[in-house]
């Protein structure tokens, strides 16, 4: 195994706090094995992969590509976009319309900067582009008592808890909050369809096909007027 997916597997499972121990029980193989995959003397099998995959809680992309995302900081925007929203009338987010607004912010900060701001991998999906692991943030912000989550027809409304608006987002640049805030007080008055017809019609959407991985580099085509 290359010294790219050794270490690949070896951040995730530090990332997540799993033991070696663990790790290997959840694969069927010894400790030892497992060490074999992490210093990369050890090739996993795909059966291996998969279960790895969804260990992780990541795509098959990304763990094809052994690209790791800032899972941290990408919950940190989550609550930089609804510490934004804290001034509207009820500071309540609709998810399907926080989900397009952290993608306007991954590739917008790609169009000027030619990295993304959370490395996560969006997906073309039929409601718009979003990262598989963007639902089970929420899950976990939620859990941590961050966020809640509260229906409101067929919607669900995402907003800060009480104890969230002062916690520090110390993942995050000033220019990256910056140009969250620009992005969220752009699409604030308007609707979850306004901004799912917008990202539908941008080049990085309009390229790829259903449920492929959306490149980065595609928003590099885009109008300028039409990033976000």
């Amino acid at each position: 195994m290359s010294n790219k997916y050794a270490k690949f597997i070896k951040a995730l499972r530090n990332e997540r706090g799993f033991s070696q121990s663990f790790m290997a029980g959840k694969l069927g193989i010894s400790r030892p094995s497992y060490i074999g995959v992490e210093n990369g003397t050890r090739e996993i099998t795909l059966e291996e992969a998969e279960k790895l995959k969804d260990l992780f809680g990541i795509s098959i992309e990304e763990f094809a590509n052994a690209t790791l995302p800032q899972y941290e900081k990408y919950k940190q925007m989550i609550l930089a976009y609804l510490k934004s929203y804290m001034t509207s009338s009820d500071g309540k987010i609709p998810k399907t319309k926080l989900a397009k607004l952290l993608y306007l912010a991954d590739f917008s900060w790609f169009y000027k900067n030619l990295n993304s701001m959370s490395g996560m991998q969006y997906l073309r999906r039929a409601y718009g582009p979003v990262p598989d692991p963007y639902f089970r943030a929420l899950d976990e912000l939620e859990e941590e008592g961050k966020i809640k989550i509260d229906p409101k027809g067929d919607a669900l409304l995402v907003s800060l808890s009480g104890s969230s608006p002062n916690q520090k987002l110390d993942k995050l640049s000033e220019k990256e909050l910056e140009l969250i805030k620009k992005i969220g007080a752009k699409w604030k008055e308007k609707n979850t369809r306004d901004i799912v017809d917008f990202t539908h019609e941008q080049l990085p959407y309009k390229l790829c096909s259903p449920d492929e991985v959306i490149p980065y580099e595609l928003i590099i085509q885009q109008d300028p007027d039409y990033v976000y």
